[in-house]
């Protein structure tokens, strides 16, 4: 979240960012809860000071006539410093909701509004076909890689299972991301699938309530991720860093749950929006002057990825009023997918600078200087491998029926191409 302090000497820059990003806020509300919040905790420590003063003239009293006087405005100084607590408890409690709803400031060059700006190809150029091509929901049927309907029999609509050769393309992209990675110093993990509430809420996913796409565990306070974004920005939650020790770069491998599938159609049937899927993403702690430079090299890994697998891309700088809640910037590669004939978002890299380190309270400190300074913290998707294998089944199927694979996945695979069964 922001700091209440930038909010308040910066009324109309927050107030005008949240216009442009289509949230409504009560800012005016924020900054007389804040005033209201400083009036009790002065009133709060008076009182504390009235009633120490009180209880040591009671100590120093020679007798009853002198102690009861005492006790009794001492009994009064605590019923009154206990009212004004709990109003400022109340106060502080609304507070703390509204500046959980303020989004981050958008960086000077996003652009503003709904509309996004592409700035950016892949070396790939776009597929040409000689024939009809057909989306990956086709191909897997005549291919044997996936079952929609068995998995809607066991789970319901949104799942699926992947079969054969789908199977060792999905080990494929992982070990593939990993490599990449792992050449890059990041430090690899396998995280949890569930996360405390309290860290969902500090990463910005809201875990209960009409608006969620989280799953949420009854009787619990953990909800599975919807990313291992929930994960690995928890892992050093309430921790102090050496400053030399930044930037930390790690990756982490999950499941992902959202509740929410969207709308049936072409455009998101099959693989494209499901309710679980498997992804590798890169997660960065910076210094507040690392963290542009960091974004730009998140962004850099994730087309070096989709270059590599010989997908053809778009880079795109998402619009402030499709940026979510804790990102200062935001880039989405978007696949070339001719099944569907459109571009797709295949990753999304953002910098939230100290939004998400302010709630979850990751400091770092430099040597020789007194306190701290919240760390900025990035995310970005290496490989989500559902949308993946939609790419490149459509732009890898050939005229006989067959898709070849890429070359940097068959050694895992075991082949160059899935052939359609004889």
């Amino acid at each position: 979240m922001l700091d209440r302090k930038f909010i308040v000497e910066n009324l109309e820059l927050v107030k005008q960012n949240c216009a442009n990003r289509g949230v409504r806020v009560e800012i005016d509300r924020l900054v007389e809860l804040d005033s209201r919040r400083k009036a009790c905790q002065l009133e709060v420590d008076q009182l504390n000071r009235q009633a120490n003063e009180v209880a040591k003239s009671i100590g120093k009293a020679k007798d009853a006539a002198q102690r009861d006087p005492l006790k009794e405005e001492g009994r009064r100084l605590r019923e009154r410093t206990a009212a004004a607590q709990a109003e400022m408890n109340l106060v502080a409690e609304e507070l703390g909701r509204l500046l959980r709803m303020i989004p981050n400031i958008t960086h000077p060059q996003a652009p503003i509004g709904m509309e996004p700006a592409e700035v950016g190809r892949g070396r790939t150029p776009l597929s040409q076909f000689g024939f009809k091509p057909l989306d990956h929901v086709e191909i897997g049927e005549k291919l044997d890689l996936m079952d929609f309907e068995a998995a809607a029999r066991v789970a319901g609509h949104g799942f699926y299972f992947l079969k054969n050769e789908a199977v060792l393309l999905e080990l494929a992209l992982q070990r593939y991301a990993l490599d990449v990675l792992q050449g890059e110093g990041f430090t690899l993990t396998a995280t949890p699938d569930l996360a405390r509430n309290e860290i969902l809420e500090g990463i910005g996913f809201i875990p209960r309530g009409p608006e969620t796409q989280i799953y949420s565990i009854e009787g619990s306070d953990l909800s599975l991720v919807a990313t291992a974004e929930i994960t690995l920005g928890g892992m050093l939650a309430g921790q102090v860093l050496e400053a030399e020790a930044l930037p930390i770069k790690i990756c982490g491998i999950s499941h992902c749950f959202r509740t929410e599938a969207g709308a049936h159609g072409r455009q998101t049937r099959g693989l494209f929006r499901v309710h679980q899927f498997t992804k590798v993403e890169m997660f960065g702690f910076t210094l507040p002057d690392q963290s542009d430079s960091m974004l730009e090299y998140f962004r850099g890994l994730e087309c070096r990825i989709f270059d590599g697998l010989g997908i053809p891309y778009r880079v795109i700088d998402t619009p402030s009023g499709d940026l979510g809640g804790p990102a200062y910037r935001k880039y989405d590669l978007e696949a070339w997918m001719p099944g569907r004939g459109e571009f797709g978002e295949v990753t999304s890299t953002s910098n939230c600078t100290d939004y998400q380190a302010r709630r979850l309270n990751i400091r770092y400190r430099v040597k020789g200087e007194k306190g701290t300074h919240f760390a900025h913290t990035l995310n970005g998707t290496a490989i989500a491998v559902s949308r993946a294998l939609v790419a490149i089944l459509e732009n890898y199927q050939q005229p006989d029926g067959s898709v070849v694979i890429p070359e940097v996945l068959r050694p895992v695979v075991g082949k160059d191409r899935i052939a359609p069964p004889s």
